[in-house]
């Protein structure tokens, strides 16, 4: 009898990678570029790539930072912003005379690597688009050095043009060139807040004030000094409570004391164009989350962040995390040296001990985090939209309220006892004794599901749910990330995943699913896909 093979196996058939190279550099900082140069110093062939010069689009939707309209139109010009990114980095030439393939605007999108629920794959592979065109490279080693971002706080007028992560702004200011700010209010007082103020000022942004609930700097007290000495004023123990101004643009923000405070208690005005996020500056996972590295919740580095080995291996093979996506400290922002050792040895693999944390105790930034969104969010009555893009406040997200576009405000009573009809139920009544889970509540309330991809509500929720529960922010399970990570066309996702005419015939089983479509003529009287046999041919065959 003639040998015929399982229809359904993957035998014979592979993934379309368009290119391979032995190392894959993600992000162009100077982690990345330290591990690229190292990578072809030990003669490999490596491949750069950076999503600089995002395009003006991309920053309008505060992907991947909180832009918050705060870039001038220079931004529109593309040639010119992609000479002032080589400009910024004299790393580039060096790279360039390496051998280095670099590309400029080019965004990695997803990474894959052999693991159970992929284990066909060779390889890592990586997902990358420009503007034009999405493919798939391969790697024997992928290197993410991903950078970091800004944690959002919704007060009263931040979503306002000129409510801007301090991370944007450094960006925009000294690899752009294409800061609007002229005078800046900055909230939040770590190093990292710190470090950025002073680079703004040496770019010649006015910092007025810096803002903190606390009643001291919580950073390096040097460089609290180096602003106050060039007159920036610290308003500790006060909470921005508005940002106020003529249509959409800051003119001012109203700062407040927050509880017991040794102020008078007088609201304050400072006049500004700009408020700057700084209350928490965030490890950019979301390439490692999705490919299923093991993550953590390390309040010393800066929040949820890979588990790494001495050599920055994740728990992917092949995968490696370098830089500030790789854990976040007050000595590492001060010294970008230790950003380029990981990246050293991450391209050569060498093991070696992870540099300390921090000259001295390092802060408890889960505790500093939830206070801000204590003070800030919910005393200031949780009003704001804490997820802009799809308009869901504090309470509403305690509450679990569905999305107020589905009408559910308008609908008749229920009855005489609930004059309002909504959902009452509380998180511990949905829950039970389980943690609360950022993903469940995203669900029920699309807090999370706009086009920014819950970048700028993501730590605000996971705050919310711990003070809901009273529990510390790391019992609180991360938010999941999928791929794509990136807003992406879907013309470019269809070139992404262009699959062989033997995979697109049986797509189905592919993926383990069950197809939910049955032939008219196999369809019984009565009939529900889930009481379809498991184990009968689909229509795909």
């Amino acid at each position: 009898m003639p040998f015929r093979p399982d229809p359904k196996s993957i035998a014979g058939t592979d993934l379309p990678v368009h290119e391979r190279t032995q190392v894959l550099v993600i992000g162009a900082g100077p982690a990345g570029l330290a591990a690229a140069l190292q990578a072809a110093s030990l003669g490999r062939s490596v491949i750069l790539v950076d999503e600089n010069p995002l395009s003006a689009e991309t920053m309008g939707e505060n992907v991947p930072l909180h832009f918050g309209g705060g870039m001038t139109n220079a931004v529109r010009n593309r040639n010119a912003m992609l000479e002032a990114v080589v400009e910024s980095e004299p790393a580039f030439s060096e790279a360039f005379d390496a051998g280095i393939d670099i590309r400029l605007g080019t965004t990695c999108w997803g990474v894959y690597a052999p693991g159970p629920d992929v284990g066909w794959l060779p390889g890592p592979v990586a997902g990358l688009m420009d503007g034009d065109r999405s493919w798939m490279v391969g790697a024997e080693q992928i290197i993410v050095a991903a950078g970091r971002r800004d944690m959002g706080l919704a007060f009263a007028g931040w979503e306002k043009n000129g409510v801007v992560g301090i991370t944007a702004a450094v960006r925009l200011a000294k690899r752009y060139g294409a800061l609007q700010a002229r005078r800046a209010v900055v909230l939040g007082s770590s190093t990292e807040a710190l470090q950025s103020a002073l680079e703004l000022r040496d770019a010649g942004v006015e910092i007025a004030a810096v803002i903190d609930h606390v009643f001291e700097p919580l950073g390096s007290p040097v460089l609290w000094a180096q602003l106050a000495a060039g007159g920036t004023r610290g308003l500790f123990g006060y909470v921005p409570r508005e940002a106020v101004g003529a249509q959409e643009s800051v003119e001012a923000v109203i700062a407040s004391p927050w509880r017991a405070s040794d102020s008078d208690g007088a609201e304050l005005t400072i006049a500004c164009d700009t408020v700057l996020l700084g209350v928490g500056a965030v490890p950019v996972i979301e390439l490692l989350d999705s490919v299923g590295c093991q993550t953590v919740f390390d309040g010393g580095r800066g929040g949820v962040v890979p588990v790494l080995d001495g050599a920055q291996r994740t728990t992917k093979v092949g995968i490696f995390a370098v830089g500030d996506c790789a854990g976040i400290w007050a000595a590492k922002t001060l010294d970008p040296e230790i950003a380029r050792a990981e990246g050293r040895r991450a391209a050569s693999q060498t093991e070696q001990v992870q540099a300390e944390t921090s000259g001295g105790p390092t802060p408890d930034f889960g505790e500093y985090r939830l206070r801000w969104v204590q003070a800030a969010v919910i005393d200031s009555e949780g009003a704001a939209h804490v997820c802009q893009c799809e308009e869901v406040t504090a309470h509403e997200i305690l509450e679990v309220r569905p999305p107020r576009y589905l009408g559910w405000e308008d609908l008749p009573p229920a009855s005489e006892a609930d004059p309002v009809r909504r959902n009452r139920r509380d998180l511990h009544s949905l829950l039970g004794d389980s943690p609360p889970h950022p993903d469940q509540v995203k669900r029920l309330t699309r807090a999370g599901m706009g086009v920014c991809q819950g970048r700028r509500c993501r730590e605000q929720v996971a705050a919310l749910l711990a003070l809901a529960a009273n529990v510390p922010l790391e019992s609180i399970p991360a938010a999941t990330h999928r791929a794509p990570v990136r807003p992406m066309r879907l013309n470019l996702a269809a070139l992404a995943s262009s699959e062989s005419a033997a995979m697109a015939e049986h797509w189905d089983t592919w993926f383990g699913m069950p197809s939910q479509y049955v032939p008219y003529w196999d369809v019984p009287e009565t009939y529900t896909a889930g009481e379809r046999d498991q184990d009968a041919e689909v229509a795909s065959e």
